[in-house]
């Protein structure tokens, strides 16, 4: 329970310093900047493995039965590249949401920062009760499984006439029937008070759509990595992480999006992988370390495939 507390007690410490100290102005976010902080969470998150190396260490000595501190850590790394190959989608969706209600570049930071709390109470939930389902039935191992390659599949024929379309979807209408919404932008606020009657702003409305828009992909990104481990602190740490890092990944892939086209390709293998692996945990035990060397050799050819292909169309 200390580890618990203290993990979210520096997680809310730094999301304080991040909206008072570090972006305490709204400001447009420029690539230079949001790729040093896309280093160093990415440097933050390989480190912690180095945290959960000593944690595990401290359980292994107390009971020998327990997960080995080297599984724990690659578990974590693995979990980690998996929740963060898969926000790939969610950057191009939540690409499409700003521009759908023109959010002006200075204020999307807000936006995603607000969007990082409500998503880690969210996944927070979806872990407890993904976890609870796997250790009670074991066999939604394989519902799990199924969900997976049927994701994979679904994302290899979808096709391009699939586009979200934020202003047509079913939350940005529902939402009109609850609330009254204002076209006006009133610097950073989220409502606006227009002749007695409170509004809500452009930026409210993408902030909830963002929200739920999270929690769809986290049906898949959940269930995902439960595949790899069904260690709550494990599954829970590994998903703040690839959140935490993910609003910095957006500032800085938000204007190279096209050159990443065919990184689809690699999150479709990823999926499939763990899924496969779900449905056949029964009969095949991999090493932790096959694990994440499949996803980084997919992430890396899906890159390498996205950006000579950028590079030749050019040409």
């Amino acid at each position: 329970m200390i580890v618990w507390i203290s993990f979210l007690v520096a997680v809310l410490i730094f999301l304080a310093l991040d909206l008072g100290v570090f972006n305490k102005t709204p400001h447009i976010i420029s690539s230079k900047e949001a790729g040093k902080w896309t280093a160093i969470w990415v440097a933050l998150s390989f480190m912690f493995s180095g945290v959960i190396y000593w944690l595990y260490t401290t359980d292994y000595i107390a009971n020998p039965d327990s997960l080995k501190p080297m599984d724990a850590s690659l578990k974590f790394i693995t979990g980690y590249l998996i929740e963060l190959s898969l926000s790939i989608d969610n950057i191009f969706v939540i690409a499409i949401i700003f521009s759908a209600f023109k959010i002006p570049q200075k204020y999307q930071h807000r936006v995603l920062f607000w969007g990082i709390l409500g998503a880690i109470v969210f996944r927070g939930l979806m872990i407890y009760f993904g976890v609870l389902l796997i250790n009670k039935f074991t066999w939604m191992t394989y519902i799990f499984g199924g969900f997976l390659i049927y994701t994979a599949m679904k994302m290899l024929f979808s096709g391009e006439d699939e586009k979200f379309e934020p202003k047509k979807s079913f939350i940005y209408k529902t939402l009109k029937k609850v609330m009254p919404i204002s076209n006006h932008i009133d610097g950073e606020h989220f409502f606006v008070k227009r002749r007695h009657i409170t509004a809500a702003t452009p930026l409210f409305v993408a902030l909830i759509v963002i929200e739920v828009m999270d929690v769809v992909f986290a049906i898949d990104s959940v269930p995902a990595i439960l595949a790899i481990t069904s260690d709550p602190f494990l599954v829970f740490s590994s998903n703040i992480f690839a959140i935490l890092g993910l609003r910095s990944m957006y500032f800085f892939l938000a204007h190279m999006l096209d050159k990443f086209a065919h990184l689809e390709y690699s999150l479709i293998a990823i999926l499939s992988f763990v899924g496969v692996k779900m449905l056949l945990h029964d009969y095949i035990k991999l090493p932790e370390w096959v694990s994440l060397a499949f996803i980084a050799v997919a992430l890396l050819l899906g890159i390498g495939v996205s950006l000579l292909k950028s590079r030749d169309s050019k040409e």
